[in-house]
C-alpha cells in the first residue's frame, strides 16, 4: 500500500524524518500488549539480532478474543524482516487468522531497485519506499506505502499530525506527538481502511500507543523495551 502526506510544523517533521535502523541499534526486544475494550487479549513482540551490517527483526503476535467463553477471533503469526544497513532486503511471515492461513514473501531486487511481493492478498512489484506495517519502527510515519505484514496488501495512506499531548501508560507519563494514519482511498470498504491513532515519543523514536476501532476499541501499548 502506498503511504502518506504528513502535515506538521517543520520542527515536528524533523523529529520523525531521517529514520533509519540505527535508531534502534540498542534495542533487543520490544514488547507491546494488545487490548480490546480495556481487556488484555494478546501481545506483539519484536526481537532484534545483529551480525555486522545485518539486522533481523522477528515479530511474534498472538490475539484471542472471547465472547461468553467462546473464542470468536484468533490470530497467531510470525514474521522476519532482514535489513542490510538501512535497506530492507527480505520479509517473510506466516499467520493463522481464524484458521485461515495468510502469508507474505518479500524480496529486494537490487538490479531493478524494487520489492517483489508474493502474499495471500497481493502479488507484484512494490516501490522500495514502502515499509512493512509493523509498529516497532517510526518509519511508518514517513513512507508513502505500507505493506501488510500479514497478507502483503498494499494501501495508500495519509498521516496527519494533531499536536503534542501528555499520556500516562504503565504508571509513567510521556510527552508525545499524536498522529492519525488513514487510508488515502476513501472508497475502500470500512473493514479494509486504515484508521489509526498513533502516539509517538520523538525523544526515544518509540511508538508508545496505537488505537483503532473495529468491533470494539483496540489498543497496542508499548510495555517494555530491552
Amino acid at each position: 500500500m502506498k503511504k502518506f502526506l504528513i502535515y506538521v510544523f517543520i520542527s515536528i517533521y524533523s523529529s520523525v524524518s531521517f529514520a533509519h535502523i540505527g535508531h534502534y541499534i540498542k534495542f533487543n526486544k520490544v514488547e507491546m500488549e494488545i487490548f480490546r475494550n480495556g481487556e488484555l487479549i494478546g501481545y506483539n513482540y519484536y526481537f532484534f539480532t545483529r551480525n555486522g551490517d545485518e539486522t533481523i527483526v522477528t515479530n511474534q503476535i498472538k490475539i484471542s478474543v472471547k465472547l461468553l467463553g467462546t473464542i470468536v477471533f484468533q490470530v497467531e503469526g510470525y514474521g522476519e524482516e532482514k535489513y542490510i544497513k538501512d535497506q530492507l532486503v527480505s520479509f517473510n511471515s506466516k499467520t493463522l487468522q481464524n484458521d485461515k492461513e495468510k502469508f507474505v514473501n518479500l524480496t529486494f531486487d537490487k538490479n531493478k531497485n524494487e520489492f517483489n511481493v508474493k502474499g495471500s492478498s497481493y502479488n507484484g512489484k512494490v516501490s522500495i519506499e514502502s515499509i512493512i506495517g509493523n509498529w516497532w519502527s517510526h518509519k511508518i510515519l514517513q513512507a508513502n506505502t505500507q505493506i501488510s505484514p500479514i497478507s502483503g496488501s498494499i494501501k495508500d495512506q495519509v498521516v496527519t499530525f494533531l499536536g503534542k499531548e501528555k499520556i500516562t501508560q504503565y504508571g509513567k507519563t510521556f510527552v508525545v506527538d499524536h498522529f492519525t494514519l488513514k487510508s488515502k482511498d476513501l472508497s475502500l470498504p470500512k473493514n479494509k481502511k486504515l484508521d489509526f491513532n498513533i502516539w509517538y515519543d520523538p525523544k526515544t523514536y518509540r511508538i508508545l500507543k496505537v488505537s483503532y476501532q473495529r468491533m470494539g476499541n483496540w489498543e497496542y501499548r508499548l510495555k517494555n523495551v530491552e
